[in-house]
Order: structure tokens, then sequence, then C-alpha cells
């Protein structure tokens, strides 16, 4: 008999993505205060790729220390842009603000993915993708605000590169499951190795 697999979050896009790949699972999202651990490891001068690896291990401990039966997965996402790290945008205002940021500059994507299992994590992964966004006018980025906001409030730096975000950039250096904000291959491998799901 095989593990059961839990994915600890509440991303639709995730849960697509392993649906997609046949993989079975369910969902119980993991309820952490993803702000205040994310300030605090910054004010640590933790990096991106640490922030990024100690989020998804805690969801996926959170659900994992009360599913010990369960392979649970434990997902997060930053984007580092320089010295800054860019959260979900809480207003139409602030979406503006970060793409403004961006435009015209460099930036990485860091997704993270960890695998609790028997009460401790079993596997680990942080993917990173540099992209590349063009010189986009005040004018167009309004727009995209005002016409897409309902989809890119969730959504760190204010876009979104399966929907009309992709307009935004120039250059992408990556896997586009990254993007998306799982490891999937990684973590496909993982399981597969593990016997967990069929070779």
């Amino acid at each position: 008999m095989t593990e059961p697999i839990i994915l600890a979050s509440s991303s639709e896009i995730r849960a697509t993505l392993l649906r997609n790949a046949a993989v079975p699972f369910s969902v119980e999202t993991a309820r952490i205060d993803e702000d205040a651990i994310r300030r605090s490891l910054q004010a640590e001068a933790a990096t991106p790729r640490d922030i990024a690896d100690c989020l998804a291990e805690m969801k996926a401990q959170k659900v994992g220390l009360k599913r010990t039966e369960s392979l649970v997965i434990g997902c997060d996402q930053i984007l580092a842009h320089g010295d800054r790290i860019l959260s979900k945008p809480d207003t139409p205002d602030m979406a503006l603000q970060q793409l403004q940021s961006l435009r015209g500059s460099g930036h990485k994507l860091l997704s993270a993915a960890v695998i609790y299992g028997e009460g401790k994590p079993l596997w680990r992964h942080v993917g990173v993708v540099r992209l590349h966004m063009r010189q986009a006018t005040d004018a167009y980025l309004q727009d995209y605000v005002d016409r897409n906001w309902n989809s890119i409030r969730h959504a760190v730096g204010a876009y979104k590169l399966e929907e009309e975000g992709v307009r935004l950039f120039s250059r992408i250096e990556g896997d586009h499951f990254h993007v998306l904000g799982l490891p999937l291959l990684e973590v496909l491998s993982y399981l597969t190795l593990r016997g967990t799901i069929p070779q």
C-alpha cells in the first residue's frame, strides 16, 4: 500500500499541477503566520533561499506532525529583487508599486518544497528562476493591474506568467514549474524513487 500524499497548501495552481500529473493527493492547508516568520528570518539576515526553504518546511511540519502516516508536501515561493523580498500585494496600489520597481531589471523566484514523513523532513529542494522584466510604461502597468487585480493579488510580485503577466517579460531562465510555485519534476522524481507513485 502506497503512502497517502497531502499537499499542505491552499494554492489551486499547485493542486492543479499535481492533479494534471496524475498524482493522488488530498489538501490540508497549513496555517502559519508567514509574514511574521519571514520578517523574523529577514531580521536575522537569512538568505532568500533559506527563507523559502524554512517556510516550506514549517508548512510541511505543521501538517506532517499530525499526519505521520502520510507524505506531506510543504511549499513556498520567494521573490528576491536585489536585497529586497517582495510579498503578495495587499492593494492595487502596492501591486503597481511592485511592478514599477521590477520593470527594466532582473529578479529571482525561489520555489521551495519540503516533504515531511514519519514526523521529520525527508526531502527538500529549492528551484531558482531568473526573470527580466521589460520597460513597460506606467499606463500599461496601471491597466494591467486594473484588469488583473483579482488574480494577481494572490501572486508574489503582482504577476502571473501563466496569464497576461507573460507580456511583462523579455527573458526567463529556468523551469516553468518553479515559476508556478512547485518544483514539480523534482517532487515527482522523489516520489517515484521512493515508490510512492508507480515508475
